[in-house]
């Protein structure tokens, strides 16, 4: 179960100007948007605007795992990404189930 009193981490995908897809995890979606938004976030976005805040979703109230997330988000191929996106694939489903049971883990 998420503890109320962590911090809790979110995934992301951000769409570029020329369809490209940047992953990465923060604690406040709509201020790292604004971050990149405005060229002071991800150098790996600066200058690929117009961007779009695609998709996210609760990655847990650690860190850690939300990098394991991330990295494991990074490996899936575009078509799957999309399919994440467009509501057509599940972020369970996306994912290996050790990493399903880190942001959902049984009571």
């Amino acid at each position: 179960m998420v503890n109320p009193t962590k911090t809790l981490w979110s995934v992301y995908f951000v769409r570029t100007r020329s369809d490209k897809l940047y992953c990465g995890i923060t604690t406040n979606v709509e201020r790292r948007f604004e971050m990149h938004c405005a060229g002071t976030g991800a150098k790996a976005l600066r200058g690929q605007g117009p961007l779009v805040l695609a998709w996210y979703h609760p990655a847990g109230d650690n860190r850690s795992i939300a990098s394991k997330i991330e990295y494991q988000l990074k490996q899936i191929h575009k078509s799957r990404k999309e399919a994440l996106i467009c509501g057509k694939l599940d972020l369970n489903e996306a994912l290996p189930q050790e990493y399903c049971e880190l942001i959902n883990p049984q009571s």
